[in-house]
């Protein structure tokens, strides 16, 4: 089985979120930090070389794949800022309210916050963060 290639790193989150371009997605990003530790109520790991993580879950298919991954997270990169773990059973209705967003197979892209509605990312972030915790436990 291949090894997971996107594992928690020892990175400084704030140094990477001072590198971000353009300076646009770099506010963008401290805002991000700023609502997801709120939300979680934990710190912010570096998740490989470019996406802030929280928390840990291990995911177990059908298929006998299995490893770990990070619960919720983001990434600001240059074209957009990419959304993780949000896409949970029953989000659907949230993610339809969130505002200007494209939905991928394991992520969302949000072209820039002032587009969305941020009580109902919000609320995805702490749907998220309280499902798949409960997954855990």
């Amino acid at each position: 089985m291949a090894e997971a290639k996107t594992v928690p790193t020892g990175a400084s989150v704030s140094e990477f979120l001072d590198r971000v371009e353009p300076a646009g997605r770099r506010a963008d990003g401290f805002e991000l930090r700023e609502l997801f530790d709120r939300v979680t109520d934990t710190d912010a790991v570096m998740w490989g070389p470019s996406i802030v993580g929280y928390g840990l879950h291990h995911y177990r298919y059908e298929s006998g794949r299995e490893g770990d991954s990070m619960v919720v997270g983001f990434s600001p990169r240059k074209a957009s800022v990419s959304l993780y773990g949000l896409q949970t059973p029953g989000a659907e209705e949230l993610i339809d309210r969130l505002g200007k967003v494209k939905v991928g197979a394991g992520c969302l892209w949000v072209g820039r916050l002032e587009t969305i509605d941020r009580a109902v990312l919000e609320s995805l972030v702490d749907r998220a963060w309280v499902r798949t915790r409960g997954d855990d436990v």
